[in-house]
């Protein structure tokens, strides 16, 4: 299979990302060094590895999380297509954290040298990927208020509301419906919730006809509802870089 040329990539027709001038789409040519398309269930990233290559999801879904001292797993978030993964072991040397395919993935390969390169004579497109990692943090920010302000409601309100918009704004919402191919299990963990909680908010959510999630596919028939039970105001993704 061939790999996607940067200036067809299907997602910069997308309005949550920012427009790319011919010089920043001829550098990011430049700077991928091509595809790799995996299975489901196969680690990208280790915790604890240098990985050479730095990775942007063009298609498929994974899941960020980290190995506890116990072998327990705990799950940080969610990888979609236009995210970008393998900063950490580029700048800190190792990853911090693990990435696994939950559905079999294209990922666009980008060598870790030139990084170097990229912060030195591009400074648009390092200004770009700063911008990425302070959105990461802003993100895990977001998240920690879940976990400490929200109740199970609002927290479950709240992932499936940053979630269904996520998806919707790179192309993947038909009929007010996503695919979500996650286990209960993995939203459980990533909102600090027993399964058996999860389950029961998400069976009151369907209850009241705001958001169903059967099936691998959410369907959410009010967003503006449940994003006001979420105590989310901005709702829209916020247009960002894609590397």
């Amino acid at each position: 299979m061939s790999a996607t040329a940067c200036r067809d990539c299907p997602l910069r027709k997308q309005a949550v990302f920012t427009p790319m001038s011919r010089e920043e789409i001829d550098f990011t040519q430049s700077f991928k060094t091509g595809e790799l398309v995996v299975d489901a269930g196969t680690t990208i990233l280790l915790e604890g590895s240098n990985s050479p290559q730095l990775y942007t999801v063009l298609k498929g879904m994974g899941t960020r999380y980290k190995t506890l001292e116990n072998g327990r797993r705990q799950v940080i978030n969610f990888l979609f297509p236009g995210d970008f993964a393998g900063l950490q072991a580029g700048l800190m040397g190792e990853m911090k954290h693990s990435v696994d395919a939950t559905t079999s993935m294209t990922l666009c390969v980008f060598r870790r040298a030139g990084l170097f390169e990229l912060f030195q004579h591009h400074p648009e497109r390092s200004y770009d990927l700063t911008w990425i990692a302070a959105v990461e943090e802003h993100f895990l920010g977001e998240t920690i208020a879940s976990l400490g302000q929200r109740d199970a409601r609002q927290r479950i309100a709240w992932a499936l509301v940053r979630i269904y918009e996520r998806l919707r704004a790179v192309g993947m919402e038909v009929n007010n419906s996503v695919p979500l191919p996650f286990r209960q299990q993995d939203l459980a963990d990533a909102l600090g919730l027993s399964l058996v909680h999860t389950n029961k908010m998400l069976k009151a959510l369907r209850d009241a006809k705001l958001a169903e999630w059967q099936n691998g596919m959410l369907k959410i028939r009010n967003v503006p509802a449940l994003a006001k039970m979420a105590l989310i105001e901005d709702f829209t993704p916020e247009v960002r870089p894609l590397i």
